[in-house]
């Protein structure tokens, strides 16, 4: 079949790269000029199988509640005129019952998985270098009441295949020697050996060039406008995109299937096809910084549970992420939140990096209420979705794009996961 896949982060081009070794005719339409220039550019580099917890359980509510009106909150939501904000909100409430948050955590535990043994044979067939580290993620904890909560999650990840063993504050130390600054601080952690980390952005754009040289036809700096359709009720279809090139220029592009990729952007997309997609853009903020004492900077990635900041070593650079800003679809850097992540990053590491060089970024993770992502087949029958990952884009990117190739092919995934449509 001819495929065209809507969107080059790292959902797209694996949804790219899976269809074409499927025996697909396929091509992404790109806005911007290349691949993972968006979203996936500058994230927090965590394949956490381990941090397949949604933002959604029961202790969210009250920690929300307290951090209104906070700049510098980990969580800070922003009240605006807009419907699709405020019914996300009640939605994400409801997805924070005991019973909820138990089958989340299946669910995206489930894909997260798969994905993680994706990435590695992806990794083994194209030689693609991206910095990956392969030394595990650790949550650790400065309050203990945070840590004894965690335990239960914990127990549960770990009776679903997912290692993630408790840990004193002496074995957090003894991982991950440069955390001795803060060792008085922490009262203990959690570590998931099997974890990785690495640049999703170098891996996608190399992803991308493999794909590219096994046929995939990429269209850079060309906008999709919308979807043609024909027909109703259960025989409705995609019939084509309009496109806008870098030169203005207008066209039609006709395929068999569509794959929608387009991260936050997809619900506004969608909309006028009666498609409603339960995504909200979670703004998310990321600072990297040049390493000077290697020894002094973190090789297991890390997670800072009461900040709620990720610290991932990419070769000679610290990446830190974090936070995240319900706002609306603007990317504008909040000075004080990029502040707070040099803030924390250099009270623990304080002699490792030039802390005078941060390069702070922003993207727009597209969550939904429960963490699962939308992946499988639209109520239009030759519109398939692959969206809606949050903060665990690069966790499922690539088993993401392996599903939805399967399913576009008429085939059942090989992973227990509720897929749309099927």
């Amino acid at each position: 079949m001819k495929v065209i896949v809507l969107g080059s982060g790292i959902l797209g081009t694996a949804s790219a790269w899976f269809l074409n070794k499927s025996g697909h005719d396929v091509t992404v339409i790109e806005r911007q000029p290349g691949a993972a220039q968006e979203t996936t550019f500058a994230n927090g580099c965590q394949i956490s199988v381990s941090h397949s917890e949604p933002w959604s359980n029961p202790s969210a509510p009250m920690k929300v509640l307290k951090w209104l009106g906070q700049e510098d909150a980990p969580l800070l939501y922003r009240f605006r005129p807009e419907w699709l904000q405020w019914e996300w909100g009640v939605r994400f409430l409801r997805e924070c019952t005991a019973a909820r948050t138990a089958y989340n955590i299946r669910q995206c535990l489930a894909m997260a998985d798969f994905s993680l043994k994706t990435v590695q044979a992806v990794r083994a067939e194209t030689g693609i270098e991206y910095d990956c580290l392969t030394r595990g993620i650790m949550h650790f904890f400065t309050d203990r009441q945070d840590f004894e909560a965690s335990s239960k999650g914990a127990q549960l990840m770990t009776s679903l295949g997912c290692p993630r063993h408790m840990i004193s504050a002496d074995e957090v130390i003894r991982l991950e020697p440069s955390l001795a600054p803060i060792k008085d601080k922490i009262v203990g952690g959690d570590y998931t050996p099997t974890d990785e980390t690495g640049d999703a952005h170098n891996f996608t754009v190399g992803l991308a060039q493999k794909a590219a040289e096994a046929g995939v036809e990429f269209r850079y700096s060309t906008t999709a406008t919308r979807l043609l359709t024909e027909g109703a009720g259960s025989a409705a279809k995609i019939t084509g995109v309009e496109v806008i090139d870098a030169t203005g220029k207008y066209q039609v592009l006709q395929a068999d299937a569509f794959v929608v990729s387009m991260g936050s952007f997809a619900a506004p997309f969608l909309k006028p096809l009666g498609i409603k997609l339960m995504i909200y853009p979670a703004k998310g903020y990321s600072a990297t910084f040049p390493v000077l004492k290697p020894d002094a900077a973190p090789y297991v990635s890390l997670i800072d549970v009461a900040k709620k900041l990720v610290f991932a070593r990419l070769g000679d650079r610290l990446r830190v992420g974090g936070t995240a800003e319900m706002n609306g679809y603007g990317r504008e850097l909040n000075m004080v939140r990029c502040e707070q992540l040099k803030i924390r990053a250099r009270e623990m590491f304080p002699d490792a990096c030039d802390w005078d060089q941060p390069n702070y970024w922003s993207g727009l993770r597209p969550m939904t209420p429960s963490n699962i992502p939308y992946i499988g087949r639209s109520k239009i029958g030759n519109l398939f979705l692959n969206v809606g990952h949050g903060t665990l884009g690069w966790t499922m990117g690539c088993g993401s794009g392996r599903a939805i190739a399967d399913i576009v092919s008429g085939q059942r995934p090989e992973v227990n996961f509720a897929f749309t449509g099927l």
